[in-house]
């Protein structure tokens, strides 16, 4: 057993120094020190993360995973805000929700945040769907399939959505990947290939471009 620190003369001065330091501290900073009954709601983190002072904005995304599915949406509508720091901040956000949401045992979260990013699919920029693709491809169920495989014909947002696929669990996603490989165009045929190889499926023709050569090559010789 480990004897505790002796009661020095100057450990008792300080400890008899402190409720005369509590006594002097201003009460705004006493509320500062103490933690935070409840979490921010929606609209306040919404309005520190457009705050222009860092020190507000930072700790907001930093703690958004707790505001789970109602703070998508409003998250997603800043992620291409003009204001390159607040749209940033709101993207981080977004993704520290997601990730909060696909922690273990919290499958019921993850289902709410997963049919609030789904209809994103649709309604927003190229930009911020390549995100929505992506943080699908870690909470998506069978549910997201059809809308991720509907950008499969988009041709800025297909390739993020043929790797998001690669992610998704089951046969469903199987399912769709192989039939946008029977209607896509050829300059996209050989990355559904690789993507259906890589769920186990076999393709013919079509091999993984990363093992054709691009260019010819030739060594030269040295001269005597």
């Amino acid at each position: 057993m480990v004897n505790p620190e002796p009661r020095t003369p100057l450990t008792m001065t300080m400890n008899a120094s402190k409720p005369a330091a509590l006594a002097a501290t201003p009460l705004a900073a006493l509320s500062q020190m103490a933690p935070a009954a409840t979490s921010p709601t929606v609209e306040q983190l919404v309005a520190h993360i457009q705050n222009t002072n860092d020190s507000i904005r930072g700790p907001a995304w930093q703690n958004a995973g707790p505001a789970g599915a109602p703070a998508v949406k409003p998250l997603a509508g800043l992620m291409t805000h003009k204001d390159f720091e607040i749209a940033r901040a709101a993207k981080r956000g977004l993704w520290k929700i997601v990730r909060h949401a696909g922690r273990p045992g919290a499958q019921a979260e993850a289902e709410s945040v997963e049919r609030e990013l789904i209809p994103l699919l649709a309604s927003t920029p190229h930009t911020v769907r390549r995100e929505v693709l992506w943080m699908l491809s870690e909470i998506g169920t069978d549910r997201a399939v059809e809308p991720m495989a509907v950008l499969l014909a988009d041709k800025d947002s297909r390739e993020d959505a043929r790797c998001s696929l690669m992610r998704i669990p089951g046969p469903k996603a199987v399912a769709a990947l192989k039939t946008a490989f029977g209607a896509a165009p050829e300059d996209f045929k050989h990355a559904l290939a690789h993507a259906l190889r890589v769920r186990g499926e076999t393709v013919a023709g079509y091999p993984t471009r990363k093992r054709v050569p691009t260019k010819q090559t030739s060594v030269k010789q040295p001269t005597s």
